[in-house]
């Protein structure tokens, strides 16, 4: 299998994500860019689904819905699906987690599935506090690290950190949230503002 990029966007709301329920289980789509070479996944962004209940068939399928239609209309695709579990040491996939995994599969070639390690996910982490699976003889392995990038793993590293102490993860909006208020906005446009700020500042460019 080809490569996986991880976005500085998309780890920074996974970890936002967890760090706002840190007593429950979350979960959320990876999404990357449409048309990209084949040789290498990039995972641009992530929308935050649940908290509550991961297990809510209904509302799952209304939120995939949503976040499939949406990102068609910013040339991305729903790539992959990410979750962090309850217990502290808790790194399996679920069933549910396989499940989403597997049906996202296929449907876009190269799909994978991210576990955060909630052990590794403190304020500083000094190695990614992810695992990257994929799907190989219907079965979800660890990938290959060596296949796993970052464009710059320090800067990510330290724009996290920032968001965290700044408390950024309170403003976090997953698809629970918005179902209770429906003003509230899934797609996190204020983030993403705050974190490609970040990036720019990280870069030199501003």
């Amino acid at each position: 299998m080809g490569e996986v990029e991880v976005s500085t966007r998309a780890y920074a709301k996974m970890c936002l994500h967890a760090a706002r329920h840190p007593h429950t289980a979350v979960n959320g789509l990876l999404l990357g860019l449409r048309g990209g070479p084949p040789e290498c996944l990039f995972l641009t962004d992530c929308v935050p689904l649940f908290h509550s209940n991961l297990a809510l068939s209904v509302m799952l399928e209304v939120a995939l819905n949503q976040v499939d239609l949406w990102a068609s209309r910013s040339n991305l695709l729903v790539a992959g699906y990410y979750q962090a579990n309850a217990g502290l040491d808790d790194l399996s996939p679920t069933p549910l987690a396989l499940k989403m995994a597997g049906r996202l599969a296929e449907f876009s070639e190269g799909a994978v599935l991210i576990m955060l390690d909630n052990q590794k996910l403190t304020l500083n982490p000094r190695v990614p506090p992810i695992i990257v699976l994929e799907q190989r003889d219907r079965h979800w392995l660890p990938k290959d690290k060596n296949l796993v990038m970052w464009r710059n793993w320090e800067s990510s590293r330290h724009i996290c950190k920032s968001l965290l102490e700044a408390k950024a993860h309170t403003r976090l909006v997953d698809f629970d949230a918005h179902l209770d208020d429906i003003r509230q906005d899934w797609t996190n446009q204020h983030l993403n503002t705050e974190i490609a700020r970040l990036v720019s500042v990280a870069n030199g460019s501003a």
